[in-house]
């Protein structure tokens, strides 16, 4: 961590004082409007704050760091950490000592296992994970030195340390809940020589005899990355974090969110759906018959899981990602056929129906069938890989808004008589 540590005391200083400049010469300027329709549907599209770390476009997808997204796909999930807090990819040697630093702090306390052995055997794998995280708040480097009296300026450092420490446990953690929750044998130690997507497929147990499963992982936990910072879980985390709260808390609080059905469980929905489609037809579809079956789906009220997103109006670029590696790796295999298959009938149907504002996948259209192919066919768990790696977006973020000061958000909320009074 110690270049990646002294390359952010490089950057701080300069952004600290770009901000104070722009506060002084822009500090009075509108950025944005809300409505009294944005006000009661989400406070959808307002702009109310910053994240440097990525940014959304609805026309290109998601963008980290300046870089499009699939400008990046071969990067390992340790560069894109590195990329989301310094803006720049590392080099050689400061990759290598990112991965040392994380080998260094991957082992998940015992008394983590023993708590969660005690809970329910029908516990959802998403609440076992979130209770293993907070379990070790008690581990946080932020705590202690707060609780010691160290200087605003350093919160950041300390944020950093329990980040890295709390992302190096992630795999571990979440191999051996997989392990424990679906009776898979026992627990299976990491390897400290193992890159950080290597480990977690060392750890769940999985065959992987061509390195395959490897490759999809390490391509899994970089795509899930970061979403800016407006996304449910994101903002929890921010909204959490700002009070001070350290990374245990805060990032705890931004995966409850991502548990919802409506943000990470989704990935989940969407296998159901293609396995019911499976079900129906007893194998792969024709395209005709793809597109009859959506449209009576549609007639009938119902969606079509894994298309449409709240800003993207373009295929996910992580969509995208992942349908070239279930292409490029995937033969003769009817799930990922028939969700090779959606992204050519889909989009037209829902274009010729008229309802729907953005016809396009998502990244949930596709994730679910190449994990089951895999062999991890457990859907309840997928939500759970999505959190091991939007957790590198939510340190990134509370780095940095630590290292700017940014103070406790306490957006104003009104009420429904103030509406109708002052609009």
């Amino acid at each position: 961590m110690n270049s990646l540590k002294a390359e952010l005391q490089n950057q701080i200083p300069k952004l600290q004082n770009e901000i104070k400049q722009l506060l002084n010469e822009k500090g009075d300027r509108t950025i944005s409007e809300v409505t009294v329709s944005q006000a009661y549907s989400g406070m959808r599209g307002i702009k109310a704050f910053v994240c440097d770390t990525s940014s959304v476009s609805p026309e290109k997808g998601l963008i980290i760091r300046g870089i499009p997204l699939l400008d990046i796909t071969h990067i390992l999930p340790e560069e894109v950490f590195f990329l989301l807090l310094t803006g720049r990819l590392p080099n050689d040697e400061e990759t290598r000592d990112l991965k040392d630093e994380f080998s260094s702090h991957l082992i998940v306390p015992d008394y983590v296992w023993n708590l969660l052995k005690e809970m329910p055997d029908d516990s959802h794998p998403m609440t076992m994970f979130n209770t293993g995280i907070l379990a070790m708040q008690g581990e946080s480097v932020f705590r202690k030195r707060y609780d010691e009296g160290m200087p605003k300026s350093e919160y950041w450092e300390a944020i950093l340390e329990d980040g890295i420490r709390l992302l190096a446990k992630l795999p571990a953690l979440g191999a051996g809940i997989y392990r424990m929750r679906f009776q898979k044998g026992d627990r299976i130690d990491p390897d400290p020589n193992k890159d950080w997507a290597g480990n977690f497929v060392h750890m769940v147990g999985l065959e992987d005899d061509n390195g395959d499963f490897h490759k999809l992982m390490q391509l899994y936990f970089m795509l899930h990355c970061d979403h800016e910072g407006g996304n449910v879980s994101a903002f929890a985390s921010h909204t959490v974090a700002s009070a001070l709260s350290d990374p245990y808390y805060s990032v705890t609080a931004g995966l409850n969110g991502l548990a919802g059905p409506l943000h990470g469980l989704a990935n989940q929905e969407c296998l159901k759906f293609v396995l019911s489609v499976r079900d129906e037809f007893k194998g792969l579809p024709s395209e005709n018959e793809l597109k009859e079956y959506c449209w009576s789906r549609l007639n009938n009220g119902r969606v079509i899981p894994g298309y449409g997103h709240a800003v993207l109006r373009c295929p996910d670029p992580r969509f995208s990602a992942f349908i070239k590696f279930g292409q490029d790796h995937i033969k003769n295999d009817d799930v990922f056929g028939i969700v090779d298959l959606l992204f050519k009938v889909v989009p037209g149907v829902l274009k010729e129906h008229g309802k729907a504002k953005n016809p396009w996948p998502n990244v949930d259209a596709a994730s679910g069938s190449l994990l089951y192919y895999y062999g991890l066919k457990e859907f309840n768990f997928y939500t759970v890989l999505f959190s091991i790696s939007r957790t590198m977006g939510m340190i990134s973020q509370m780095v940095w808004e630590r290292a700017l000061g940014i103070p406790i958000t306490r957006p104003k909320s009104i009420t429904t008589d103030w509406i109708k009074s002052n609009t």
